[in-house]
């Protein structure tokens, strides 16, 4: 395989959980040499699951899994003073340090910015927090549902008569984790620019999660926009969806399926079902029936859900597909695993981890023939590469042992199993 893009760039990695690790993820995915920092008890999503069988383990958390492939990783308690020569060998060695720590919990730890800059004034610096570095929030805890109420589109998510909700799963960290690599690979691009001769200037990233968010173009800029315009505030929808109907997420046979038919898209929603008679009537046809709740009762219960529910997902799916009717499955892992347009693409890559075994991983975001994405190994152990990465930068056996004696760093060779 060829190299990848960012073949050759240095990456030290002081992150944890979600945000931080996407971020490095995507730079060592593409080909970065990325040492990620641990502390003796590891990051905290070696503690989050899904695990295999459900049985939780250190070396087998799903999330930490995806989240760190082909990176090395290392063990340093940097609340140790004996840590503060690792750390400036590491930083004299790195291109790029990404950390989302607190606001000042990394300069306490002495891996802050201008700790760092000083032994290594090129580096790039970026700094993932809840709500940036400065600011009168800048010190307040955030989670995702904090987040997505903040600054996303919450208050329309979800149906009128029920509380707002947020979206599934992680999905603003993951973005606040692109965000920060695109940031970082600005800059990157930057020093690329720097004179003949001259060194590459270092930059500080300030990355807010929060502010992702609000930048996002997930409604919330449109929703933005029109309120500045009109004064009004986006709502939650009826139960049946908004638009009229059929516009929501309705059962199947085998699963649920997307369908937005309502209005313009009606004709095509009969024809779907066949064209009954008794849905080809002027009554139906009225444009005024689409804001009818007891008419769209009836629809559902006489019309669409039996129809729906005597078909597959795919078979439902591909009736909308034929007639134009926007539609889409909504997947289950499972259903994933076996897509036929995902497979033929190669989205998912195999892998075989020392602990957890093998496995079926998510694979890249997009595709450089030139210079492309690759699962060059799996997430580390914990403390897998400890004494390698400290032979890398000159340390002898004899020094390293009597580090890890004194508890200041942890190694660990790779075993399979328990």
């Amino acid at each position: 395989m060829p190299n990848g893009a960012l073949t050759g760039l240095k990456v030290l990695d002081f992150t944890h959980y979600v945000a931080g690790p996407y971020c490095t993820k995507l730079l060592a995915d593409y080909g970065a040499d990325l040492i990620k920092v641990e502390a003796p008890s590891g990051d905290g999503a070696r503690q989050i699951g899904p695990f295999p069988d459900d049985v939780p383990h250190l070396e087998k958390s799903g999330l930490f899994l995806h989240l760190n492939t082909n990176k090395r990783g290392v063990v340093i308690n940097l609340k140790r003073d004996e840590a503060a020569d690792l750390v400036c060998s590491l930083a004299s060695w790195a291109d790029v340090v990404v950390e989302n720590f607190r606001p000042g919990v990394a300069t306490r730890l002495g891996v802050g910015y201008e700790q760092l800059s000083a032994i290594n004034p090129r580096l790039i610096y970026t700094s993932i927090s809840n709500f940036g570095q400065t600011g009168p929030y800048r010190d307040y805890k955030g989670s995702e549902i904090v987040f997505y109420g903040m600054g996303g589109e919450m208050h329309s998510t979800g149906l009128a008569d029920r509380e707002p909700l947020k979206l599934g799963g992680n999905v603003g960290l993951y973005q606040a984790g692109a965000v920060a690599a695109v940031a970082t690979m600005g800059a990157i691009l930057a020093g690329s620019f720097a004179p003949d001769g001259a060194d590459a200037p270092g930059q500080h990233i300030d990355v807010s999660i929060l502010e992702t968010q609000l930048g996002s173009v997930d409604r919330r800029q449109s929703a933005l926009l029109a309120h500045q315009y009109t004064g009004e505030l986006s709502h939650r929808p009826a139960s049946g969806g908004s638009g009229g109907y059929p516009n929501a997420v309705y059962p199947t046979a085998d699963g649920y399926l997307q369908i937005n038919g309502s209005r313009m898209y009606w004709p095509r929603t009969v024809a779907m079902l066949g064209n009954p008679p008794e849905l080809n009537t002027e009554r139906w046809r009225d444009p005024a029936s689409q804001g009818d709740p007891d008419m769209q009762i009836e629809f559902e219960s006489a019309h669409f859900l039996p129809w729906l529910l005597e078909r597959t997902n795919a078979e439902a799916w591909q009736a909308a597909q034929t007639h134009h009717v926007l539609s889409g499955p909504i997947n289950t892992m499972a259903d994933l695993d076996v897509d036929p347009s995902f497979n033929a693409r190669d989205v998912f890559a195999k892998a075989d981890h020392p602990a957890a075994g093998p496995l079926r991983y998510p694979g890249r975001p997009f595709i450089m023939n030139q210079s492309p994405w690759q699962l060059r190994h799996t997430a580390p152990l914990l403390g897998q590469h400890t004494q390698e990465v400290l032979i890398e930068l000159g340390y002898s056996k004899s020094h390293i042992s009597a580090l890890a004696k004194a508890g200041t760093i942890l190694t660990n060779a790779p075993c399979r199993g328990e």
